[in-house]
């Protein structure tokens, strides 16, 4: 790991190869899997406490180890050792036409609580997106090209204000942290009682208990400029779902002139090019999960052809092809600004067998983080609760 020397009057660090190339691609599934719109135009977000709200609490594991490394190296590189808390963890994807200008992180009265940042790179300028470069505005290291795995950490007040280049193209993916000494922001206290009332209660490590509860659809809708406007734009998980080559399936009948605000938390199964997958899930959100977690895990063992292989699908009817452009009509309105905001990944390659084993593999992975977060919650309350009594909480 290569550190460029901190500037007394900028402190600030970047850590090449902070995170290794693995723990980048988990935290892209996790986050390609559950975001929702951010905080700004073009924007997606993924929050420790949202993971724990859609049923998703065991993908905070991955996190964890993280957040400690990046805390310690923060207190070390600042000389705050045991002192601080961690007031934020999210990730933070930017698609074509986010940026952001000037600013500090403390730059509004209620974020004057944030003391350090740090931003770890999970994905490449010039290979995964274009623009999306990183600036300071004073000092020797002024300009970061973002690159997987580094990490650059920077006091939070005016001594590092910085922006972000419009992206022209793809996703810049961060994982950003706020660290604070102000112990009363801190995240932990919140998400371990998020955890005690959520995850507790579903301990019997049991798949179906382990299946995400989606959140509401307007916290899924993107349109241009946020815009409130539902003709125009998509719902994220169909549109992530569509770059992956998917169209979704519900055999349900549908009156399209009623509310369908209820129908994406319904069983529902994947169609791919002209053939309709046997397998049904819960919701678009656990298909999402799974597509991606197929995709991810395909990626690490290159197990795909060109074609559908044969298995257990069936070819599409034309009434259901006419229900699944039906569905696309409401929730997929514009697959050119899908095709804008998400590149399209796995179009051409896909194999059911492995597709059908990633559907156990799934639900393996998600039952081992289960049992994580069931033997890791204790210390983490005991942890928090020696930083309580050490700030007088």
């Amino acid at each position: 790991m290569a550190d460029i020397e901190m500037e007394e009057d900028h402190p600030r660090l970047i850590l090449h190869n902070f995170l290794t190339e693995d723990e980048c691609k988990e935290l892209e599934f996790i986050h390609k899997s559950c975001s929702t719109i951010g905080y700004r135009p073009n924007v997606f977000s993924t929050t420790l406490s949202h993971l724990i709200a859609t049923n998703s609490a065991h993908l905070i594991i991955p996190f964890l180890p993280i957040r400690d490394r990046l805390k310690e190296k923060v207190e070390e590189t600042f000389g705050c050792e045991y002192e601080l808390v961690t007031e934020f963890t999210g990730l933070i994807s930017w698609s074509r036409g986010a940026s952001i200008g000037w600013h500090s992180d403390d730059n509004r009265p209620y974020l004057k609580q944030r003391d350090f940042t740090a931003v770890c790179y999970l994905n490449s300028y010039g290979k995964d997106f274009e623009g999306g470069l990183f600036h300071f505005q004073d000092g020797e290291l002024k300009t970061i090209a973002p690159m997987v795995g580094d990490a650059v950490i920077y006091t939070a007040d005016g001594r590092n204000t910085h922006s972000v280049d419009e992206v022209t193209s793809g996703e810049r993916l961060t994982l950003t942290l706020w660290f604070s000494r102000d112990s009363s922001h801190d995240e932990d206290a919140k998400l371990i009682l998020l955890l005690e009332e959520n995850v507790l209660l579903k301990s019997n490590n049991v798949p179906w208990s382990l299946l995400p509860l989606p959140a509401s659809d307007n916290m899924y809708w993107f349109s241009p400029h946020q815009a409130s406007n539902q003709d125009i734009g998509f719902d994220i998980r169909l549109g992530r779902l569509h770059a992956l080559g998917f169209d979704v399936y519900y055999s349900r009948d549908m009156n399209f002139g009623s509310d369908l605000s209820e129908l994406l938390m319904e069983p529902m199964q994947l169609a791919r090019r002209d053939q309709l997958l046997d397998h049904k899930f819960v919701n678009v959100l656990h298909s999402l999960q799974v597509a991606q977690f197929y995709f991810w895990e395909g990626c690490k063992s290159q197990a795909f052809t060109n074609e559908v292989q044969s298995g257990n699908t069936v070819r599409l009817s034309r009434s259901q092809s006419e229900k699944i452009t039906q569905v696309n009509s409401v929730f997929l309105k514009d697959t050119k600004l899908v095709e804008t905001v998400f590149q399209s990944a796995g179009q051409g390659y896909f194999n059911l067998a492995t597709f059908s084993a990633a559907i156990t593999e799934w639900e393996d992975y998600s039952c081992k983080l289960h049992k994580e977060i069931l033997l890791s919650l204790p210390q983490w309350r005991a942890h928090q609760a020696i930083y309580s009594v050490k700030f007088d909480v």
